[in-house]
């Protein structure tokens, strides 16, 4: 059989699968879930093994120790998945949940109700927890889900959907209600991509490259997932104690990710006051600072920073900065460089933080908070399927209700429209 036949195979599976979830009630799902949850558990030193094995050959290809980082599984971060999809399982389910509705003028009863999208494909890099979330959040919202994941983790993401299949045989929601897009190569993903018909949504999570490519040369509707080129500014009227430390954690705490820092503006009115302490700090914690002459005077250290310095998704222990003369200007910055993923301002003005939020058009904006917050899991969704940088339904961190779509249900008594206007059968107007 070759890899395209296999695929279809797979693809066909998952829609048989997806029309049996579908109409499942909250409780097999969620009995599901807790089985998958105990199952990682149980198994956890056999996914360890495998991943040891990705994580091998990930540093014998030169791989950088900050994306390892994100390939890494232990049984730490195993439990730590495993109680993200228990806390998936307690969430109320989204399926059959009224949107709106009520009863029209000529007396149909009218409802727009929340339903599966139907079978998601998953295209993402380097994470395996991602196989878990997506897997998680798609069965708990009644749909089936196609994972592709990068290359660097295919030991890793068999295992783990290995585990989950086996245990969902033991429970009413179909084993093929997870599966793992078979092949390594790009055409795997070529096939993902032009399956339409067969797969009703592709969600793209990683880089920039893998986004675009998906963007660009899918057939299949794709929600955008943005990278996460994130801005603290700091305002002429912020605490400085707080915003460093605001700073300090946006960059430091996991560098890795999408929603870590990769931008500092300063307020030119504290920059004398803030950005010595902001490069002894950062430089301590073994960050490299790309910065504009601005930042550069206060420091032998800054390396000069240009155009593309200010665009790039670092995911490592670099960042960029600014001098800005106001706080328009920093809005300027964000919107010319940014990636409308997460943008935070520090400040104890009231004023500046509502101006700031309101011309800031980003799918979070923090205040006074660190960029690490936006996050599925720290939003209370349980997990994430991804965090959508567009506009359509779905912005933000995309949690249950973004991985369902509606219809439109009405009620009669016989209702006929004619050109008279409604006709009961049998009855009057």
């Amino acid at each position: 059989m070759s890899e395209a036949e296999d695929f279809i195979r797979v693809a066909h599976a998952a829609r048989e699968a997806a029309a049996g979830l579908a109409p499942l009630p909250r409780a097999p799902k969620d009995a599901a879930l807790r089985a998958i949850a105990d199952a990682l558990v149980a198994r956890a030193r056999e996914i360890v093994e495998a991943n040891a094995l990705d994580i091998e050959a990930a540093r014998a290809s030169g791989t950088a120790e900050t994306m390892i980082d994100r390939l890494r599984l232990d049984e730490k971060r195993i439990a730590s998945i495993a109680a993200a999809v228990r806390e998936v399982a307690d969430l109320p389910d989204p399926v059959g949940e009224v949107v709106r509705g009520g009863t029209l003028p000529n007396g149909l009863e009218l409802r727009q109700i929340r339903v599966p999208l139907g079978v998601v494909g998953i295209i993402y890099e380097g994470r395996p927890n991602v196989t878990v979330d997506a897997a998680a959040l798609c069965l708990k919202s009644g749909n089936a889900v196609l994972l592709r994941g990068s290359s660097s983790a295919y030991r890793s993401n068999t295992v783990l959907v290995e585990v989950m299949r086996e245990a969902l045989q033991g429970t009413e929601v179909p084993a093929d209600a997870v599966r793992l897009v078979p092949g390594t190569t790009r055409e795997s993903v070529k096939h993902l991509m032009r399956a339409r018909g067969l797969v009703d949504v592709l969600i793209p999570r990683g880089g920039a490259s893998l986004i675009n490519a998906v963007v660009e040369e899918s057939t299949v509707p794709v929600i955008e997932t943005g990278v996460g080129n994130c801005h603290v500014y700091v305002d002429a009227d912020a605490d400085l104690d707080l915003a460093l430390e605001i700073l300090v954690n946006a960059k430091v705490q996991r560098p890795s990710v999408c929603n870590a820092a990769e931008t500092f503006l300063v307020h030119a009115a504290v920059a004398d006051a803030f950005v010595p302490a902001a490069l002894a700090r950062l430089a301590a914690e073994g960050v490299t600072v790309h910065g504009d002459a601005r930042v550069a005077a206060y420091g032998d250290e800054v390396v000069p920073a240009g155009d593309q310095d200010y665009r790039d998704e670092y995911l490592s222990l670099d960042i960029a900065a600014a001098v800005v003369d106001s706080l328009e200007d920093a809005v300027a910055h964000i919107r010319r460089y940014g990636s409308a993923h997460t943008d935070a301002i520090v400040t104890r003005s009231q004023g500046a933080a509502r101006r700031f939020v309101s011309l800031v058009d980003s799918a979070a904006v923090a205040v006074n908070a660190s960029t690490r917050f936006t996050d599925g899991g720290e939003f209370g969704f349980g997990a994430e399927i991804g965090i959508s940088t567009q506009k359509l339904h779905a912005r933000g961190p995309m949690g249950l209700p973004e991985l369902t779509s509606t219809k439109w249900v009405y009620t009669g008594e016989g209702h006929l429209r004619t050109s008279a206007g409604t006709v009961i059968a049998g009855g009057g107007k």
